[in-house]
């Protein structure tokens, strides 16, 4: 720890030299229509590598101040109603580029995806990726940042009630799928089914989802896929804006509120954000969940420097959120009963109160983020520290049961070489170190410390009409669970456990005819054993079971073939995508012969719960994504995806377990033209979720089913920016039914029924 805090200083006191020393460089553009070379006016122009942002004057010209006068990078150019374009641009040669935008009726996808080496248009990235923009996921309704997401084809959540939601990528969920946050991996008790994301969902500009095996970049716990929650670009020099953000839920009372300040002084950037979440139970058909509520609080802020040798951005949050934690379903009358067997009523159930058992959470998080320009290239780093309190509270509100404190320092340092824009090198290091102590009572993992480091090399060979990439990974951990006798009882017995792995990955990706790109990538994933996995005993508050690990488990190994067609014609867009996942060693909990065990509480109440037990096994996934929207009018689109996996236990030719049913989603979206108004939408859609009938022999059939969503909105502009209004709708049927992956199944709680969104987005400076 002290080497890193030694490069740390040496990090600020480089920024501080390089800030005097350096000089000013301006970047000028025009951006014109391509078919009557008119200008355009307020096209927004980024630069993600340089975290920079500018729009275009009544002239369409830029200009981008305070950044380095040489170095390649991806310029990319968005206006409503044209097609985003980018391109590549050599700072050092002063000339100035004109874009030139086509008209078009279909919203273009992102274009850029940041979470490779360097910032690439998607046209030219072998990975499959899929964005999602602020307005998408504040229209969506979702209660949290991963429900969402929950609509994106290939990704689904593991749900816990209204209050936690857990992402699954192609049926691959809990420490198999990486959530990076402010450039660092999210280490927050992740293998635990009620430990959700611990995210201000206000904070995303927009979310990039890689699915696949990502170990090359990311190393262990990427063996499923990445969600990169990306935050604002800085204001343009001499900009100062903020937002305040609102909205009310139905279904469970839910009030969200979010204010954000940001500016920029001749490069000094800032920005703060303040969010809190509020909500009583959740409610299905004529019910309230008693004691299924929560409250979440966020703070979060942003110093840094733009300068011309690159950025330095310091980014420090805290997130605090208390969760009930519901024990029982309902009896065989539907009614929810409390301790003396009396119904509780929904007046009740709605009280924003929680009562025991409950969960409290606080996140700290500080990151450090960089891009020097140094040599020619790109030297990025992130160094990041995370602390993690976890508290149950079972017996009392006053003094927590189970009280985990995690702490988890990592580093992530990226030299991407100079190019001519046909070769792209970059190596790699990357690392992390943790401690994790039980404060509490009560013990379901032991004390653990864990290290791990990886070093990577990735090439990547651009063609004037696509690219191929490959790279090489190595990987090492070590991890240490400690000894721990309790009353006499021996709890956890220690042990040393080292894993190591060599990963790599190859991919293409071609324009084979005019906008129809072929893609095709091949990698390999690696994952470590948790430490739930390998060292659990005891009783999982709120999964209704009692857990038992195995420290003799070995590490997983993927191999997957993803084979994806994209088309982009005038009026249609179609997307293909077909992928075979070999899991060696695959890690999942069983409930074995039925076994039981007695649990005693402290007030000497026994309870039988179900032992689940870790095992391994060699398993296949296989499935594939598909889309098409159709866009015949320019106001008129109708947007469909499918997405299917099918999970095989190979020891025995069954369903593996937790694996996602089946899903098609459709929507209808009408975007007409009123006077005064801008991005005015009406828009009424179905998710059809078909049965799974596919499960372990511990689980149980879930029917399909169909939801009606819809919703409408507008924004008009003001002196200050534009406002944002909209009201959404989910499953405005109200129908009862359970997702395969609801945690609160087994006990007979429904999933969420009828729910309306308002919100309203208002800029105040």
């Amino acid at each position: 720890m002290k080497k890193i805090s030694l490069l740390l200083v040496i990090l600020f006191a480089f920024f501080s030299v390089a800030t005097f020393a350096a000089n000013v460089a301006d970047f000028k553009g025009t951006v014109i229509d391509a078919t009557t070379k008119q200008p355009l006016v307020g096209a927004t122009v980024y630069i993600s590598d340089l975290k920079a942002t500018t729009t275009t004057n009544p002239n369409g010209e830029f200009v981008f101040k305070n950044i380095p006068s040489k170095g390649k990078f991806l310029v990319e150019v968005r206006y409503v109603g044209y097609k985003t374009a980018s391109q590549q641009v050599d700072l050092a040669s002063g000339s100035s580029p004109i874009f030139t935008l086509e008209e078009s009726v279909i919203e273009s996808a992102e274009v850029v995806v940041t979470g490779t080496p360097y910032s690439a248009n998607n046209k030219t990235n072998s990975l499959a990726v899929v964005t999602v923009n602020r307005e998408k996921l504040a229209q969506s309704g979702g209660t949290n940042i991963i429900d969402a997401l929950a609509k994106v084809p290939g990704i689904s959540q593991i749900t816990t009630g209204g209050a936690i939601s857990k992402p699954s990528i192609r049926g691959l969920g809990y420490n198999r799928v990486l959530t990076i946050v402010d450039g660092a991996r999210e280490e927050g008790q992740q293998w635990g089914d009620e430990h959700g994301a611990q995210i201000d969902q206000f904070a995303a500009a927009r979310i990039e989802i890689l699915k696949g095996p990502a170990s090359l970049l990311y190393g262990s716990d990427a063996l499923g896929g990445v969600i990169n929650i990306i935050d604002d670009l800085v204001p343009a020099a001499g900009d100062h804006n903020g937002n305040f953000t609102t909205s009310y839920s139905t279904n469970n009372g839910l009030t969200a509120s979010s204010l954000m300040l940001q500016g920029n002084t001749n490069g000094f950037v800032y920005r703060g954000r303040a969010s809190y979440k509020n909500a009583y139970g959740f409610g299905y058909g004529d019910k309230t969940v008693p004691n299924s509520g929560f409250n979440e609080s966020n703070f979060s802020g942003m110093l840094g420097l733009n300068k011309t040798w690159g950025y330095a951005h310091l980014s420090l949050s805290r997130f605090n959120t208390n969760v009930g934690l519901v024990e029982e379903g309902p009896d065989a009358d539907g009614n929810y009963l409390d301790e003396d067997g009396n119904v509780i009523s929904n007046a009740d159930a709605r009280k924003r109160k929680l009562n025991i058992p409950f969960q409290n959470i606080n996140h700290y998080r500080a990151a450090l983020n960089s891009n020097i320009l140094l040599g020619g290239g790109q030297l990025k780093s992130t160094f990041a520290f995370q602390n993690n309190i976890r508290k149950e509270f079972e017996e009392s509100k006053d003094e927590p049961g189970l009280n985990l404190n995690l702490k988890s320092y990592t580093y992530d340092v990226k030299y991407s070489f100079a190019n001519n824009g046909l070769w792209e090198p970059t190596i790699g290091l990357q690392g992390m170190h943790q401690t994790n102590t039980n404060n509490g009572d009560e013990y379901l993992i032991p004390d653990y410390t864990s290290d791990n480091i990886g070093a990577f090399a990735y090439l990547k060979r651009n063609f004037s009409k696509g690219a191929i990439n490959a790279g090489v990974r190595y990987d090492y951990k070590n991890i240490d669970g400690a000894d721990l006798i309790d009353a006499g009882e021996q709890v956890f017995t220690a042990f040393n456990n080292s894993f190591s792995n060599v990963s790599g990955s190859v991919g293409f990706a071609f324009e084979i005819a005019k906008n129809l790109n072929l893609k095709g990538n091949a990698g390999s994933g690696f994952r470590a054993p948790n430490i739930a996995e390998l060292g659990a005993n005891g009783r999982h508050e709120g999964t209704f079971r009692y857990e038992i690990g195995n420290s003799k488990l070995k590490q997983e190994t993927s191999l997957q073939f993803d084979l994806g067609l994209e088309y982009s014609g005038e009026k249609v867009t179609l997307g293909l995508n077909a992928y075979s996942n070999r899991i060696y060693n695959y890690i999942y909990p069983g409930n074995f012969n039925n076994e039981t065990t007695p649990f005693v509480d402290e007030d000497g109440l026994s309870t039988v719960l179900p032992v689940y037990r870790f095992v391994q096994t060699d398993a296949d996934l296989i499935g594939g994504e598909a889309s098409v929207d159709f866009h015949l009018i320019k106001s008129l689109h109708f947007e469909n995806t499918f997405s299917y996996v099918k999970g095989t236990n190979l020891a025995d030719n069954a369903a593996l377990p937790f694996i996602p049913a089946a899903s098609l989603n459709n929507e209808l979206r009408f975007e007409p033209s009123i006077k005064g108004l801008k991005d005015s939408f009406i828009k009424i859609g179905l998710t059809n979720v078909f049965k799974q009938d596919r499960f372990d022999s511990f689980e149980t059939q879930t029917d399909g089913y169909t939801l009606l969503d819809a919703g409408f909105g507008t924004s008009f502009k003001t002196k200050k920016g534009k406002i944002n209004v909209w009201v959404t709708g989910q499953n405005l049927g109200n129908k009862l039914y359970y997702n395969h992956l609801s945690r609160y199944k087994p006990a007979g709680i429904y999933n969420p029924g009828r729910n309306v969104n308002f919100g309203i987005s208002v800029p105040i400076i």
